[in-house]
């Protein structure tokens, strides 16, 4: 039996509600999930989301946010760790995606794409004594690329199937999707198709003060507003062609309120929930519709896989897709994303690409992110 190669995978999404922490071990070719540790970080969650948008005294928010959540990312390492009985010099690596704070890839105008993701790492692998690979994104971004997704890799080496056309949707604040064509010689597709659960947790939180709609029981209460879904459907993102990303930037509150304003009628909150997550689930479908190539099954993870109510309307648009979760194969859908980072924390050690230019429009591929020795 081969020695283990363990690797710890951390995330933090543009929900900015929790960090995610996996232990796993990816010997062999493997991506085994061994363990997992999730902490909350709603104390940090405005501070994080006003730094997504221009505001005073940027750089001195930022630097303080940065250390803060770095120790945050140490600790939930550090916790794992104890919970397993595991010693740091067991573990090969950290791979940290860190919180996005800024995303603005090629497409934005005149200005320089560029994209910001703080946690300091030098501070992750001072305290938890493991070397640590960040910033990820970067790279990409350099190599003219939108610097994500980053997971459609990861997902073929996970989740692809010889003779099984398969889609990976992933539904976190923001949704994306890889196609897997199967055949051996294609390369992955992917790009981000708009929201995910992101408008919907603004909107609950706003109107009922919960940080999510559990199962989108609050959406399955309303009706949706279809004059208004389709005025969202017009969103200029929705009609670019890929490779394409995109983040709270656009998708945020103050977007929701300007559409509101535009469409002039009044709307009931539950509709208005309704109408948010048959948005979500229309942009993801019709996504998938429009790939080049039959799809024969299609796997769900993130948060929005635990959305029941969005789980029913994304089968239903897809149908006679077969829709599960990334469960069936083997991950949890709650820790693909996490999975993701230790995976290419592995694959930049070894030298290897981490991100896919059919996916992300990057001149090339490359090794990514930065390594910070323990």
């Amino acid at each position: 039996m081969p020695d283990r190669e363990l690797y710890i995978g951390l995330m933090s999404g543009t929900s900015a509600d929790s960090i995610d922490a996996v232990l796993a071990d990816l010997s062999g070719g493997q991506h085994c999930l061994l363990a997992t540790f999730s902490c909350e970080i709603a104390d940090l969650k405005n501070d994080i989301h006003e730094l997504a948008i221009p505001g005073p005294n940027e750089i001195s928010r930022m630097g303080q946010l940065d250390r803060e959540l770095g120790i945050r990312f140490a600790n939930a390492v550090n916790t794992l760790l104890h919970r397993e009985s595991i010693d740091s010099s067991q573990v090969i690596a950290v791979g940290s995606h860190g919180q996005t704070i800024r995303h603005l890839p090629p497409g934005h105008g005149d200005m320089h794409p560029f994209t910001l993701q703080i946690g300091d790492p030098n501070t992750i692998a001072h305290l938890t004594g493991i070397t640590t690979v960040a910033d990820f994104r970067r790279r990409d971004i350099a190599l003219g690329g939108q610097g994500a997704p980053l997971t459609p890799l990861f997902h073929r080496a996970a989740f692809e199937k010889p003779g099984t056309p398969r889609v990976i949707i992933n539904i976190g604040g923001i949704a994306n999707i890889t196609l897997l064509y199967s055949d051996g010689a294609s390369s992955p597709l992917g790009y981000d198709t708009g929201p995910g659960n992101g408008l919907m947790d603004s909107w609950i939180l706003q109107c009922l003060g919960k940080a999510y709609d559990d199962n989108g029981q609050w959406a399955s209460e309303g009706r949706v507003i279809q004059s208004l879904l389709e005025q969202f459907l017009k969103t200029p993102y929705l009609l670019k062609k890929p490779p394409k990303s995109t983040g709270r930037e656009l998708f945020n509150p103050e977007w929701l309120t300007q559409q509101l304003a535009s469409f002039g009628n009044s709307a009931d909150p539950a509709d208005l929930q309704a109408t948010l997550l048959e948005f979500t689930a229309q942009t993801i479908s019709t996504s998938i519709r429009k790939s080049d190539g039959p799809i024969a099954e299609a796997y769900l993870c993130g948060g929005g896989a635990y959305n029941g109510a969005l789980v029913s309307r994304i089968s239903a648009l897809l149908d006679p897709i077969q829709v599960s979760t990334t469960e069936a194969l083997g991950i949890l859908p709650g820790w693909v994303e996490a999975m993701a980072f230790a995976w290419l924390a592995q694959q930049t050690l070894a030298g290897k690409p981490g991100n896919e230019p059919s996916v992300t429009g990057a001149s090339a591929a490359s090794v990514l992110g930065a390594i910070h020795p323990a």
